[in-house]
């Protein structure tokens, strides 16, 4: 197949999910495109019937007061997104694994689906360990792994005598990653971080090592290692890829039309009216989309952004792991909007 030719049926399967729906269940739509609706029959979960949370995501064990945020449904526009059926997803699952590959928002999402799988067959046996940077949730009954292997960058950071360098061009850590069968990334938290919260103190590309540089620039550079490493690695007929897409903080309430720029996500209780975000895409959105058009291997993207841009209300803020003293705009309470990642997951999963 020429590379032309490649790519076109790369977006075709790439956006199949949006154009075509899920196994004859949906009419041709875009799961991506809605808004957020109340619906009392959520959360999906109990918090408190999930052992294993951790402690920054319980954002009601953490004293938050209001509990609206909850019952949250996504609505696409012109169809129904599945609700997610935790049976139906293992028997999928059975005798298989996925991981979830990237920073603490893909913890964020490895928590949220284990509970949702937890809550759907609770007397079901599991075992939940860690070795290394992987953790490992196991339902031997089905003989199923869900997977979380932490790696903020995706791409490799070594250590050096002079410190910590960010290789742009580097995938080591990919070995880990083979003979899975569902693959889920993420990246993109990490990357604007400066100061004692950066883990890096150089960047290096080829034999060209600089102190920094337009992050965007390099976000971009190390996406396309990742394809690269995707398109050379990957056989899709054993391995499904996807990518969650890019989750946005609320640390600017310009952004969602607040006057005061200085307005953050503390005490927000409702989303955003409607289906568009006042402030427009993410950049890296963009990149993701772009990275994503020029591979010649198939990659799902879940497209979190601007559902999840919308939901101003639904991060720990002060109730999370720093409580007071760290504001948390970042990460989002659990039940939550990870979970409606998770249905769009299971959406791709009836999909195939």
């Amino acid at each position: 197949m020429g590379s032309s030719a490649a790519i076109v049926a790369v977006l075709l399967l790439v956006t199949s999910l949006l154009l075509h729906g899920v196994d004859g269940i949906l009419p041709k739509c875009n799961l991506f495109e809605g808004s957020w609706v109340y619906d009392a029959s959520y959360p999906l979960y109990d918090a408190n019937e999930c052992p294993f949370i951790e402690k920054e995501f319980d954002c009601q064990k953490n004293g938050r007061p209001d509990t609206f945020y909850l019952h949250y449904r996504w609505q696409p526009s012109s169809c129904e997104l599945p609700r997610f059926d935790g049976e139906d997803f293992l028997e999928r699952l059975r005798g298989k694994s996925i991981m979830f590959v990237g920073d603490s928002l893909s913890l964020n999402q490895w928590q949220s689906i284990t509970c949702m799988l937890h809550a759907a067959v609770a007397q079901a046996h599991y075992t939940s360990t860690r070795t290394g940077g992987i953790s490992t949730f196991t339902f031997p009954t089905y003989n199923a792994k869900v997977m979380f292997s932490r790696n903020a960058f995706l791409v490799d950071i070594v250590s050096t005598p002079n410190g910590a360098v960010l290789t742009l061009d580097s995938i080591e850590s990919g070995k880990i990653w083979k003979d899975i069968d569902f693959l889920v990334f993420n990246t993109w938290h990490w990357w604007l971080h400066t100061g004692r919260k950066q883990p890096w103190s150089f960047i290096q590309e080829g034999n060209v090592m600089v102190k920094d540089m337009d992050r965007l620039v390099a976000y971009e550079k190390a996406l396309k290692t990742w394809a690269n490493w995707v398109n050379d690695n990957i056989d899709p007929t054993k391995t499904r890829v996807f990518f969650q897409g890019v989750s946005p903080d609320h640390m600017n309430g310009s952004n969602w039309g607040e006057s005061n720029p200085n307005i953050n996500c503390k005490g927000q209780m409702l989303p955003v009216y409607g289906t568009t975000y006042p402030g427009g895409q993410h950049p890296a959105e963009a990149i993701v989309e772009k990275v994503l058009q020029g591979m010649t291997k198939p990659v799902v993207l879940l497209n979190v952004t601007t559902l999840s841009q919308l939901r101003i209300d639904g991060h720990p803020s002060l109730y999370g792991h720093g409580g007071h003293r760290d504001m948390d705009c970042s990460h989002w309470c659990l039940p939550g909007v990870p979970d409606t990642w998770n249905e769009l997951l299971y959406a791709a999963f009836i999909q195939n």
